[in-house]
This record gives C-alpha cells, sequence and structure tokens, in this order.
C-alpha cells in the first residue's frame, strides 16, 4: 500500500511507474478517477462521490445597533400600524361621549393619541360604555396582540441567532478582487485552477485542516478549492466559522488503481458495490465524517423582515369593523334626521306609486258599459 504522498506525485505527474513496471500491484487511497490518468491505470468504481469546491470563512450578516429594535418590521408596516393606532382612536373617540373624551381640543386631542398608543400594550384605562366602540377595540387589540407577538419573535431571532454568510459566493469575485487562492498540495488542483483563470501567482499550497485553518482566520487566503471529502473532513472540526460554497466542478470520486488489464479491478469494483448495497459504505461514511451535520449558510436560510402584506387581513377585518361602527353610531344618534329622510324616500315612492295606480284606473274600467248591473235600477 501507497501513501498519500508517493500516489499523489506519481498520479498526477502521470509518471505512473510504480504501477507500470509492476513494482505495485495495487494504488489504494483517496486517488481521484480523471480521464488522463485512465489511460495508464484502470480504476475500480468509484468508491465515495467527488467534486471541487470553495471552502470561505462565513460573518453574520445582521449588526446590531442602537436601532435594531425598528428592523422586525418593515417600514410601510411601522406606518401602517401607526395609521391604525391614530384611527381606531378616532373612531373611539368618534363613538363615546363621556368625560373620559372631553375638555380642551387639546385635551381631546391628548386623550386620542394616549388611548390609541396605550391599547399597543394593553395598558388603557378610559372607560369604554358603548358596545359599538366596544366591539371596535376589541378587534383592535386581537390585532396589536398578533402583531406584537410576531414583533418579539423576530426581535428576538435578530438578538439571539446568528444569520451567517460566506464571503465570498464565486471564484469571479476572487479573480477581480486579486485575492489569493489556498488548494491542498501534491494535487491536480492546480491544473484546475489555471484552467479557471487562476493567477498562479495567487496560488498558495496548504498541507493540513490547521493551515486552512490559519490561512483563512487570518487572511492569509480568501478562500481554498479542494475536494469536498476532504473540506467535508475540515467542516467536521471547524463547523461554525466557515461553510462551502460555489459551484461543484464534478469528478468521477475516489477509486482504486491497477494496472492496465489487472483482473483484481473487477473483483474490487464487485465488492465496492457489495458494500454500497449492503448500506455498509454508508456507515463508513458516517464514521469517517462524523454524526455532526454542518448545514450550508446561505441567504435562504435568514428570515427577512416582517411586511404590511402579511397582516393585510388583519387590518382589513380591523378597519371594516371600525367603520361600521362609526357609521352605524352615526344613524343611532341622528335617529331623527334619519327618520325624516328615510319618511321622505318612503313617501316619494309611495307618491309614485299612487300615480301609476290613478294612471292604470282607465285602463281597468275601458270595458265598463255604464250600465248598472242586472236587477238593479237607478233610483229616481
Amino acid at each position: 500500500m501507497m501513501g498519500k504522498e508517493i500516489v499523489m506525485e506519481h498520479m498526477m505527474n502521470l509518471s505512473t511507474n510504480f504501477i507500470l513496471r509492476y513494482e505495485y500491484d495495487a494504488v489504494v487511497g483517496d486517488v481521484t478517477i480523471l480521464a488522463n490518468r485512465s489511460l495508464y491505470v484502470d480504476f475500480t468504481l468509484p468508491y465515495t462521490e467527488s467534486g471541487v469546491r470553495m471552502l470561505v470563512p462565513v460573518l453574520d450578516r445582521r449588526q446590531k445597533t442602537a436601532w435594531t429594535f425598528l428592523k422586525p418590521l418593515t417600514t410601510d408596516l411601522w406606518l401602517g400600524t401607526g395609521a391604525f393606532v391614530v384611527f381606531t382612536g378616532f373612531v373611539v373617540w368618534c363613538i363615546e361621549n363621556h368625560e373620559d373624551f372631553k375638555g380642551t381640543p387639546a385635551n381631546q386631542i391628548g386623550s386620542v393619541f394616549y388611548f390609541s398608543f396605550s391599547t399597543l400594550v394593553f395598558a388603557h384605562r378610559e372607560k369604554i360604555k358603548n358596545n359599538l366602540s366596544r366591539i371596535v377595540v376589541v378587534v383592535w387589540l386581537f390585532v396589536v396582540l398578533i402583531v406584537q407577538q410576531s414583533y418579539t419573535a423576530s426581535l428576538s431571532s435578530i438578538l439571539t441567532v446568528e444569520q451567517l454568510k460566506p464571503t465570498v459566493t464565486n471564484l469571479d469575485e476572487v479573480i477581480r478582487k486579486g485575492s489569493h487562492v489556498g488548494y491542498l498540495n501534491d494535487s491536480f488542483l492546480p491544473g484546475l485552477l489555471k484552467s479557471l483563470k487562476i493567477d498562479e501567482s495567487k496560488m498558495i499550497a496548504l498541507n493540513s485542516v490547521e493551515e486552512y485553518n490559519d490561512a483563512l482566520s487570518t487572511g492569509k487566503v480568501a478562500v481554498i478549492v479542494d475536494e469536498i471529502p476532504y473540506l467535508k473532513l475540515f467542516l467536521s472540526k471547524y463547523c461554525h466559522n466557515y461553510t462551502m460554497t460555489g459551484p461543484i466542478y464534478r469528478f468521477d470520486g475516489f477509486g482504486y488503481a491497477f494496472p492496465l488489464g489487472s483482473p483484481l479491478t473487477a473483483d474490487i469494483t464487485r465488492g465496492i458495490l457489495k458494500l454500497a448495497s449492503s448500506g455498509k459504505m454508508a456507515e463508513l461514511q458516517k464514521d469517517l465524517y462524523g454524526d455532526k451535520s454542518c448545514p450550508d449558510k446561505d441567504d435562504s436560510q435568514t428570515s427577512s423582515s416582517l411586511t404590511l402584506h402579511s397582516f393585510q387581513g388583519l387590518f382589513s377585518i380591523s378597519g371594516a369593523c371600525s367603520i361600521l361602527a362609526l357609521i352605524l353610531h352615526a344613524l343611532i344618534t341622528n335617529k331623527g334626521v334619519f327618520s325624516r329622510w328615510l319618511a321622505a324616500i318612503c313617501s316619494k315612492l309611495f307618491h309614485k306609486s299612487n300615480i301609476l295606480q290613478i294612471m292604470m284606473r282607465p285602463v281597468a274600467n275601458a270595458g265598463n258599459t255604464g250600465s248598472p248591473p242586472e236587477g238593479q235600477g237607478s233610483r229616481v
């Protein structure tokens, strides 16, 4: 069995003299299956999937400031809530007529705003005597309860839950900024990076997960490009501060190498298939990477601020109840005017009905000859 240094050095440079000279019967290790390597050796079926991806640091996208308490709600929701607060207070002031809502104009305006904003924390003390205003306040308090609970949950998430994002999302950004790129020493990755138009002077070779961590944490490199199995091993130890991101450059995976035409290739391939179908391969990978999962940290995991559209239904119900209560109050308090208005409409309708009846009478009497009914005579 060959060490990793021998495998990667000779397989990368296509100098597979050990196998070609039959000094070794197999190369067992994390050997990436590549097209140019297959010209010199036979590979088994891949025993693990592979691919190349970027490893980058992550930062908390939410900066805590003195105005963080405003972030849970969008501007339109703040303005909409304030408008309904004032409108609800105005409706209650119009319906209620007792001493708590009377006084000078300045006192009345102060009472309206104080009552409105005190409902946001359920601390209003003014007496509500009219049933219509009670309905308005109950519906509004239900809306306030939903908005308040949603605000509290969103603010708690902002203050306590980190929302991490990658510092770099693609290699084009690295090329544009002229940042350094790290890669695993003695691997095929320099050729891949050159094909992706990375300047060779910007490439830095690294040898261990500790060097990966030091290079990224100190800013020596902006990203590290490596095969996914190696990055998973790294993240199993340094999960919190880093993440994999960017496109996946696909390769055939890791396999075992044998001399061309070796009968061992088919036997080992069948063994790999047997392990994969029995579930043993999944158990081996679990032992390798550990039980701890390290989810990708990206913008899809972040939550946005609450919008007015989310509460449009609640505000519509509250507004409709307030308007309806205001209309009913106007009709009840102006019974005389309403009665006279209704009587005038009815009189006009009935007046038009009487005119139609008078116009229809000649038609109904058109067949009458003017003679008295049989058996009756005119009196002298």
